[in-house]
Formats: structure tokens, sequence, C-alpha cells
């Protein structure tokens, strides 16, 4: 397995910045915006997922897939870690990974998340990109929401966008969005004609379909909800999603998850 070297930390937060003003929010409104035009639905991607009999030339397997995730300190809540791994998609072994322990001085706002975080994962990937590494990921998963998000673009639609990756949105909880709740999807779950399956849609009153939410693992009652983020359907979400869990949650998102917290308590 590589290792990346720590990211310089950022400068220390102005204790000014935390103060969101109107204008901040505006600026967010208008650049989520600028970027969701830019956001891709469906597959729009050079591999495949397996081998076929008659393999065409030039075609590439899915081998690489990227998860990121940030910790903070619970001793600081401005300090955090940023984890970006990369998994063989065959195997599920790390084959690369790297952190950047940073100073955050973009507060929390709901609807927001990709601000706060995004630059942070931008620079772990710009590190594998600008040194042309071979183990660069084809796919990226994020812990947060994709078009399963209030303004219809969560923080992985924002990564993969900017970043211009496929991207699937791994969410740990429900946004209540467009008349999707928690009682609903456990009903959708628990219904007589659903108790084989393994993952259920998530349409709302819109009748848009925004997500998917799937019982990862054998035992695992609580399910996790997979949206679109950029450059992949829904139904190669959900078909990658399944091939790379062992656990609940996919472990692309969960290794990052483990060094990220490993990696701030070692560091900080």
């Amino acid at each position: 397995m590589e290792t990346g070297s720590e990211v310089d930390p950022a400068p220390s937060p102005s204790p000014a910045r935390f103060h969101f003003s109107d204008h901040d929010h505006n600026a967010w409104l208008q650049a989520q915006d600028l970027l969701k035009k830019k956001l891709v639905t469906e597959d729009d991607y050079t591999w495949k997922l397996e081998e076929s009999v008659e393999e065409r030339s030039g075609e590439e397997l899915l081998k690489y897939i990227g998860g990121v995730d940030i910790s903070f300190s619970k001793d600081d809540p401005s300090v955090a870690c940023g984890t970006l791994v990369v998994l063989d998609f065959t195997t599920l072994d790390v084959v690369y990974e790297d952190s950047a322990i940073v100073k955050i001085d973009v507060p929390y706002v709901p609807g927001f998340l990709a601000f706060r975080e995004a630059p942070i994962f931008l620079e772990l990937l710009k590190k594998m990109q600008d040194c042309s590494h071979p183990f660069y990921p084809q796919l990226l998963m994020i812990d947060g929401n994709g078009i399963l998000h209030p303004r219809g673009f969560g923080s992985a639609c924002h990564l993969g966008v900017v970043a211009n990756l496929p991207t699937i949105g791994i969410g740990k909880n429900l946004h209540h969005v467009d008349g999707l709740t928690n009682s609903r999807v456990r009903e959708l779950l628990e219904a007589e004609e659903n108790f084989n399956v393994d993952f259920v849609s998530l349409i709302g009153d819109s009748g848009n379909t925004l997500g998917a939410a799937i019982h990862s693992s054998k035992g695992s009652y609580k399910p996790i909800f997979v949206s679109v983020g950029h450059r992949v359907s829904l139904a190669s979400a959900v078909e990658i999603v399944k091939r790379t869990c062992k656990y609940r949650v996919p472990e692309p998102v969960r290794q990052a998850d483990i060094r990220s917290r490993d990696y701030l308590r070692k560091h900080h």
C-alpha cells in the first residue's frame, strides 16, 4: 500500500469568519446553481464493471475506487482530518491513502456541507493528479448525499462536478426531502412485497427518484441511502455499492472514516 505525505495545515481560522452572513449565503446559492448546471446524472464513464465475453478494444475495467471522509477533533472543532483512500475494486484492499490535518474556517451550514469539506478532498486528489499517480480513482464515494438533498445538489454532486469524477453519495441518515421520511422509508422496506429485496427506490412526492435505501449487508437493520453524485446513474451506483459492502457502509467510505479518525488521534 502506498501512503501519501501529509498536506500542510491551512492557516488558522479567523474567529470573525464563523459569522455566516446573508452575503455568504447568496454567494453559496449562486455557486451551487452554477455548478448544478454541469451535473450529469446518467452513466458517463469510460470503464465498465466487468469484462464481457466479447471485450472491445480500448475499454478499461473499473479497478480503483476512492473514498473520502473527514473527522473532527473533539477538543477543537475547527481542527479536522480529511482522508482519501483508494481501493482495488476486485479485492477491496486499500492500495493508497493520504490524510491532511487542517484548520477549518468555514462554518457548517445545512445544505452547504461541500463548501466546508470539498476543498480538503480536492487538495488530496490534486496531489495524486499532479504526479500522475497510477492509482488515481476512476470513481469516488463520498460520506454525504448526492441529489438526495434539499437543493438537489449535495456534497457528492459538488465534489464530482468540481473534480470531474464519477461520484456516488453515501448517506447514513435520511435527508427529509420531497416528502421522504424515515417512517415512510421503513414502511417501504418492511412492505411484504419488498421483504426479500435489499433495496428500495426513494421516490419523492414530486415523482422524482432521488436515491435508494439499501440493506447493504446481512444483519444490517439500518439502511444506507445511496444517491447519484455525478456521471453515474442510480442503477450503476446501487450495483457498485452492493459490490463494495462488507458491512453496513461501503468499504471506500468505511476505510476513509477509520483511517481519518486514526490519523487525527495520532497526529493531533
